[in-house]
């Protein structure tokens, strides 16, 4: 009997631990199960992977990176600048905004505003050329018997590119006379790709201008900056087509610059007649093909028309040249009323003064230019010279030789008036004489 009691006071004690034993168990379990929900952001009201807001964090100093920068803590760290990255486009955040405004600058409103008028011109010209079956010879004999044997002279196709101006809606073109030369055939292509034959309506050689005429419609008309006043160093942006269809685009290129200077007279070298006076500096590219194409300015309006740049091997040294754009509407309106541009008449022939002209007439000063000639019922014979007077001053300038007076007249139009400062027996006198149109032969 006691060992029946002893037995069952064994067994409830076993019964016991196991009871403890598993309520310690479950205690673990739920206790891991807890710190598991708030190591994934979890709590203990949320269910499991849920999106809850955590109790607490880890500290951020715990530990250290295998690879890679640290993360962003709002500090700099050592030698790093604090700066803020751009946020991507299309993130959501407010750096993302459009940032097409800022981007469009006066140049970017300019080019657009111009660039649909301005035009490709594609020339084929005649030009003459001379065979010679001895020309290439090494031999001396080839070169003694070119002499007796110049071959035969024949005209030979070329093509020739420059850019050009639409300037009237009803399809006025304007460009430079020298890309026109000798035109045999002349086409214009617009930015949009439509190609019209043109018609040369006039070109003047002195001022390198030449006036076009294509017949189309919706034709883009370029803004003139007519009688706009020009500062140095304002920005000037000069447009054209380089290279013409050898870039497989119609669509017009844009460089950028300053108007370096104003009012610059370039002396003319012998294979031209163009006087170029109050030309346009500026350092904007000027790319072979720009020439006819416009200069323009910040608002994007047309100041002038690219002429030629100034280079030692070909390349662009940043010194180009425009022809102003008051010139220029000067031409197209005489070429437009009249079919040229007509020359203004003086009636005098001039002599330089050379120290055996000086000699022979006895004249001490050799500035100025001697009266040679006098045409009968001209300016010059109205305003009383005579022959044998001695101009020294045109306009106020000293002169010497007769292409600075043609200079200094270049540019004026009938009814203008010039004034002249003369010598007649040792004596200066005045005299205005009022520009007539030459008599037509």
């Amino acid at each position: 009997m006691q060992q029946d009691l002893e037995q069952t006071r064994r067994s409830s004690g076993g019964v016991r631990a196991a009871l403890v034993l598993s309520v310690f168990v479950v205690g673990v379990v739920l206790g891991g199960i807890a710190v598991h929900r708030l190591w994934r952001g979890g709590s203990p009201e949320s269910p499991a992977g849920g999106g809850g807001r955590p109790i607490a964090e880890l500290p951020s100093d715990q530990g250290e990176p295998l690879t890679g920068p640290a993360a962003d803590t709002g500090s700099t760290g050592a030698g790093l600048p604090d700066v803020a990255l751009p946020t991507p486009a299309g993130s959501g955040s407010p750096a993302a905004s459009d940032p097409e405004p800022a981007r469009r600058s006066a140049l970017v409103r300019a080019a657009e505003r111009v660039g649909p008028a301005v035009v490709s011109v594609s020339v084929t010209q005649i030009r003459l050329v001379r065979s010679n079956p001895f020309a290439r010879g090494r031999d001396p004999f080839d070169r003694f018997f070119s002499n007796f044997f110049p071959g035969r002279i024949y005209g030979q196709e070329v093509s020739n590119l420059g850019s050009g101006l639409i300037i009237d809606s009803r399809g006025i073109v304007v460009t430079n006379e020298h890309v026109v030369r000798d035109a045999k055939e002349i086409k214009v292509t617009l930015p949009d790709g439509r190609t019209f034959d043109a018609t040369l309506l006039g070109a003047d050689s002195a001022y390198d201008l030449g006036v076009l005429k294509i017949e189309g419609e919706d034709l883009q008309v370029a803004p003139i900056s007519e009688g706009r006043e020009l500062m140095v160093g304002e920005w000037a942006i000069a447009l054209g087509n380089p290279f013409g269809f050898l870039l497989n685009d119609f669509q017009p290129t844009v460089t950028a610059g300053v108007i370096s200077a104003t009012n610059r007279d370039i002396k003319s070298g012998g294979e031209t007649e163009a006087i170029y006076k109050d030309m346009i500096q500026t350092d904007a590219s000027i790319n072979p093909g720009n020439s006819g194409g416009p200069l323009v300015n910040s608002l994007g309006e047309v100041i002038g028309i690219n002429t030629f740049i100034f280079t030692t091997d070909g390349g662009n040294l940043g010194i180009g040249f425009a022809i102003p754009i008051d010139t220029v509407i000067r031409v197209v309106r005489e070429i437009l009323e009249h079919g040229r541009v007509r020359q203004v008449w003086i009636g005098i022939r001039v002599q330089e003064i050379t120290q055996a002209v000086a000699n022979y007439f006895r004249i001490r000063d050799r500035h100025g230019l001697l009266v040679w000639g006098i045409d009968e019922s001209s300016p010059a014979t109205e305003a009383g010279i005579q022959v044998g007077d001695i101009i020294r001053q045109v306009n106020g300038q000293l002169v010497s030789q007769a292409s600075e007076a043609q200079h200094l007249i270049f540019g004026a139009t009938i009814g203008d008036s010039i004034t002249l400062i003369l010598e007649r027996d040792g004596e200066l006198w005045e005299t205005e004489i009022l520009l007539q149109e030459m008599p037509q032969d």
